[in-house]
């Protein structure tokens, strides 16, 4: 099955961080549907990661060596700050990497910038969508092009910990509204209190953006639109931010004095809290940051805001992109296939870059106990799931490390959620019109 094309790419000058940038389209063209195996190609291949990673790239090369001689791979990696310093300098000069992993924060600053291909041509052809559902593909979607294939995904979720609730004498969350929830984590921390142990149900979670997100598309609204405009009023987020008046006001939740203590480790990583809403790839980390006495952890669907709706989604825990300048945009197109969908990438890699969004690298792929159990959660979340959101726009970081200052703040009372909302306002119309 072929996808219509839907995009072309357009030279141009572009700003990104200061620089000027210069974006390159030579590339597009009508994609070819096989690669000339006779035509010596050198490719350059860019990705974040370490040492661990690095080995595992280097043995999906070889096995796509055995199928594509001709293609040779010569491959780079940086760790995640200074990947993207070096990605900027080289698209000021226009010689970004012919195929790189990218992180759905970029997408649409390079894209839309003209510095990436489309991929449009070559799905369905060079690059098997069929693996792949359409929510995913979607993902990799700008404005009217795709300029990335994600490798994996994540949800967000409620990890629980079995460990601290059997002390604390209470039942795993068994779902319900916010408010459910709410009485949950109180039922928790007066479990421990009486059991003489000092942890908190969770924490107050109107301090992250994604609990705000997931409400307002449970009412049908992105928090942004396709062009990248805010989709939400100061009236949706001062009544977000209310909700948490109660729980900031009550010792069911862990105050936010301690959480600054361990900061940057969660209440969660240090078994101060009984429940954390993150996105499901966090589970390893937490298992390991918690260290011996905790082997398992509980993973759920976050509370409920209007039942029946699609609030969840998949998000891409990175993506694979193709520059615009590349020559040889067929080759490189072929390369991404064999990384996203081959069974020999889902072997190779397993979860080393989250859990795989290909059903061919899925199936290939030997799974541990917690990504099995993330893989089992996304799949019981498959009703509560719609479309991805439009890209995040550019600047988007910075203001979800805004919203979770003023939730810290909040916490502490030293702002009111009117001030909140006024400083998060402020903060946006700088972000969007820097």
């Amino acid at each position: 099955m072929f996808r219509t094309k839907r995009m072309t790419a357009t030279a141009a000058l572009i700003t990104i961080g200061g620089l000027t940038l210069a974006g390159c389209s030579g590339s597009q063209q009508e994609a070819a549907e096989t690669v000339d195996p006779n035509e010596e190609v050198t490719l350059t291949f860019a990705f974040w990661g370490n040492d661990v990673r690095a080995d595992l790239y280097d043995k999906a090369f070889a096995a796509f060596n055995e199928e594509y001689p001709n293609i040779t791979i010569q491959s780079s990696f940086l760790d995640f700050p200074a990947f993207w310093e070096k990605r900027q300098t080289e698209a000021a000069g226009g010689g970004l990497p012919d195929v790189m992993q990218f992180d759905y924060s970029y997408l649409r600053q390079y894209a839309e910038n003209g510095l990436l291909l489309d991929l449009e041509p070559f799905l369905g052809g060079l690059i098997d969508d069929e693996p792949l559902s359409d929510e995913i593909l979607a993902i990799g979607e700008v404005a009217d092009g795709t300029f990335g294939i994600p490798t994996s995904t994540n949800a967000w979720g409620l990890f629980t910990n079995p460990a601290l609730l059997e002390k604390a004498g209470v039942e795993d969350f068994a779902g319900g509204s916010w408010e459910d929830y709410n009485a949950w984590m109180s039922d928790v921390t007066e479990g421990a209190s009486a059991a003489g142990e000092e942890f908190y149900g969770g924490t107050d979670w109107t301090g992250r953006i994604q609990n705000f997100e997931i409400q307002q598309r449970a009412n049908g609204e992105d928090l942004f639109t396709e062009e990248g405009e805010p989709n939400f009023t100061e009236d949706d987020l001062r009544a977000f931010w209310e909700q948490g008046e109660e729980v900031r006001g009550s010792d069911a939740i862990i105050a936010a004095q301690q959480l600054e203590e361990v900061y940057p480790l969660s209440g969660f990583d240090t078994a101060l809290t009984a429940s954390e809403l993150t996105w499901d790839n966090f589970g390893a980390g937490y298992l390991g940051n918690l260290g011996e006495g905790y082997t398992e952890l509980g993973l759920t669907a976050p509370p409920v805001t209007v039942e029946g709706a699609e609030d969840l989604y998949l998000k891409p825990s990175m993506l694979h992109s193709i520059a615009a300048s590349t020559d040889h945009p067929e080759a490189a197109a072929t390369l991404v296939d064999f990384l996203v969908n081959s069974p020999e990438s889902g072997e190779i890699f397993g979860t080393n870059r989250g859990l795989p969004a290909s059903t061919t690298a899925l199936e290939a792929a030997d799974l541990d106990a917690m990504s099995q159990q993330i893989a089992d959660y996304e799949e019981s979340i498959s009703d509560r799931l719609g479309d991805a959101p439009p890209v995040p726009i550019v600047g988007y970081g910075t203001l979800e490390e805004k919203f979770r200052q003023l939730g810290q703040e909040l916490g502490y009372g030293t702002v009111t959620v009117d001030e909140a909302v006024d400083q998060f306002f402020s903060e946006m119309d700088v972000v969007l019109n820097q």
